[in-house]
């Protein structure tokens, strides 16, 4: 695996770190300390923000040029945050879960291109100990409601769909 590979790993996933931060705010936001998830989503709101710090240090660390899309991840993670929020506690829990099923499936595939060639032990083991909390952050969505939310499978979809472009776009710009 080449250094540009590298860089597109680190630069998408700060991206998506960002993304994540910004879609919590936006639920937070709307829901606020009242809302009957708003402390699992403070939590798992936090875990992201330690995630994001992570990878703005490797940013840094390792001279890789941040995603140009920062602007509008900030507007778009926010907007489908408080939008999701909106439409009630299960729709924000709904959010949580397809985003973290895209981010699993993004992960696990980094992290096998990177077992497959060696290269970079240590992004392999940031990677593998935050899909794990991304995992927990899905399944703890889904514990708490988010199947229940309203056309649940089109939004879900919708944003399944939205996070995979997101994610080829940010590799790249």
């Amino acid at each position: 695996m080449d250094r540009q590979a590298l860089h597109r790993m680190i630069r998408v996933d700060q991206a998506g770190e960002f993304g994540a931060t910004r879609i919590y705010e936006g639920q937070l936001a709307v829901m606020g300390d009242r809302g009957p998830h708003s402390a699992e989503i403070r939590h798992m709101a936090a875990q992201e923000a330690e995630h994001r710090k992570k990878f703005d240090a490797l940013l840094a660390e390792r001279g890789v040029r941040p995603t140009a899309l920062h602007p509008f991840w900030s507007a778009a993670g926010y907007v489908l945050g408080a939008g999701t929020a909106l439409l009630g506690p299960e729709a924000a829990m709904a959010c949580t879960a397809a985003v973290e099923t895209e981010i699993d499936k993004h992960y696990s595939d980094q992290l096998e291109a990177l077992e497959a060639s060696g290269a970079d032990p240590e992004l392999a083991a940031i990677i593998e100990e935050f899909r794990e909390e991304e995992r927990e952050h899905r399944d703890s969505a889904l514990a708490n409601g988010a199947e229940r939310a309203p056309a649940y499978p089109l939004l879900a979809g919708a944003i399944r769909l939205g996070c995979r472009i997101a994610i080829k776009v940010s590799e790249r710009i």
